[in-house]
């Protein structure tokens, strides 16, 4: 059975665990890609990957904002120029990081950071949902980290 949570954290040097989201990583202003760091990573991780969701998007599964697949299993942290790394689609199908936008006045929306190591490569760049499908029985941990951001 697998191990959810153990040693594994994921972390962002550019902002702490339920701190605001600073300006410049929304797709208000630079949309520019925030550090991630990696630790402890559990015996038998092949590769992770690492998906940014906004559960509080007025939609159906929330909005995804990002995901990686392809990470090394020895990374600390996340180098998108890594051999073998790549970005899946995001909420509007789009490849790469679409940092926060929630609606105007639809108040604070948190950011879901969760990095998963897995016993099995991922094939190719599923969605968010069809990661979680294909891949949910080769999680061997998952950790991680909560910002938050609104435009009021």
């Amino acid at each position: 059975m697998p191990l959810f949570i153990d040693k594994l954290a994921v972390s962002s040097p550019d902002f702490g665990s339920l701190e605001r989201i600073p300006p410049q990583f929304t797709a208000d202003e630079e949309n520019l890609v925030p550090a991630i760091a990696i630790e402890g990573a559990p015996e038998g991780t092949v590769e992770f990957a690492l998906i940014l969701n906004d559960p509080d998007a007025p939609l159906t599964h929330g909005f995804t904002h990002w995901v990686v697949y392809g990470i090394p299993a020895d990374a600390t942290t996340l180098d998108l120029g890594a051999p073998g790394v790549r970005m899946g689609p995001n909420g509007l199908g789009e490849a790469s990081y679409s940092g926060p936008q929630p609606p105007f006045g639809h108040g604070q929306h948190h950011y879901y950071f969760t990095l998963y190591a897995l016993g099995t490569p991922v094939e190719g760049a599923p969605n968010r949902e069809e990661f979680l499908a294909q891949h949910g029985e080769s999680i061997i941990e998952q950790a991680r980290f909560v910002a938050h951001f609104s435009r009021d």
